[in-house]
């Protein structure tokens, strides 16, 4: 049977206890494990060296790669600078949608295979985008104040002041991912007319019942739009001023995806002009929000700290994914989530 020195680089979410509880199910092969407990989310991350959303713990991975053929992390950052300290590393699994912390340039250039855990937290983020959702229609934190602050306010049934339902709304999904296409599937069961905008979908023969449109007419037509695509050259700001301007007057906007999809200057110049009714995040432009954000005074805003894949299901289901890919390059096949 063979051993494979392996180093457990997980943190206080997806726990090095988990991953060696998925690698140790697997057939045929033993583990020696070296494991490291990064900070994260106990201590925010952010970008070390050429990588984006890390632990800064170089020095740890540094001193603990030595000798070791495979490593599994979540927020490790796998830098030229840490790469260059583990000759004998041959696979790497980032336990991630994909491997934003990891050099990947450099490790192929290594012979490093480097591999993600996409899919993770779908099912987590698109339940926590309906939640988002259906708190910014109905207007659920302005309520719970009131609550809060002694008062019973009735009047809030005034129908200037009452929410909306989204039986018979229109929304719009840009991005039909693994997260889009769950949203998707919930809005319909609500009994929503559903829009879609992805550049992998056929507009003949749209999805699930969805409708495939161009982004303008999207907007144009959805009285909740809800942001679900990749932040990437062609996506950041693909939302701003002319094209919340493009909404019906009233409308809802949600973005569970990346900060930098939206002009949150803009967003809230809709909000305080009532172009948008109310809007729900999870991303925002800078994390932590800066204590002086204009966001934080908006009206009718919905607001989480980028928690939406947190759930101990994402944590176990990573865990699994990541054994998954590791018993492909047991095996001599490609991993899912393969980085080229």
């Amino acid at each position: 049977m063979r051993t494979v020195t392996t180093l457990l680089a997980g943190d206080h979410f997806v726990r090095n206890e988990l991953l060696a509880d998925s690698l140790s199910k697997l057939a045929d092969v033993s583990f020696d494990f070296r494991r490291i407990t990064l900070p994260w989310p106990l201590t925010p991350y952010g970008r070390v060296a050429e990588v984006d959303e890390a632990s800064d713990a170089e020095d740890q991975l540094i001193e603990a790669l030595d000798g070791v053929e495979l490593a599994i992390t979540q927020m490790g950052p796998f830098t030229e600078r840490v790469l260059d300290h583990a000759p004998d590393l041959r696979f790497l699994v980032c336990c991630r949608g994909g491997p934003v912390n990891v050099n990947v340039q450099a490790a192929i250039k290594r012979g490093i295979i480097v591999s993600s855990t996409p899919g993770r937290n779908a099912i987590a983020a698109a339940e926590h985008a309906v939640t988002l959702m259906l708190g910014a229609l109905r207007n659920l934190p302005r309520l719970q104040r009131t609550l809060e602050e002694g008062e019973w306010r009735s009047d809030l049934y005034a129908y200037d002041e009452c929410g909306s339902e989204l039986e018979g709304a229109t929304v719009g999904l840009i991005g039909y991912g693994a997260i889009g296409r769950r949203v998707a599937r919930v809005m319909l069961a609500f009994g929503a007319h559903v829009l879609v905008v992805d550049p992998a979908i056929d507009p003949v023969a749209p999805p699930d019942g969805t409708e495939a449109v161009g982004l303008d007419e999207l907007l144009r037509r959805s009285d909740v739009v809800s942001l679900h695509a990749r932040l990437t050259d062609d996506t950041r700001g693909m939302i701003g001023a002319e094209q919340l301007a493009l909404l019906p007057r009233g409308a809802v906007l949600v973005n569970t995806a990346r900060g930098g999809l939206l002009d949150y200057e803009a967003t809230v110049d809709a909000l305080e002009s009532g172009q948008l009714g109310a809007a729900a995040f999870d991303v925002f432009p800078a994390e932590p929000v800066p204590a002086d954000a204009r966001l934080l005074q908006a009206p009718n805003v919905v607001m989480t700290p980028h928690l939406a894949g947190a759930t101990r299901q994402t944590a176990h289901r990573a865990a699994s994914i990541a054994a998954e890919a590791v018993a492909a390059y047991l095996a001599g096949r490609n991993p899912v989530g393969l980085a080229q």
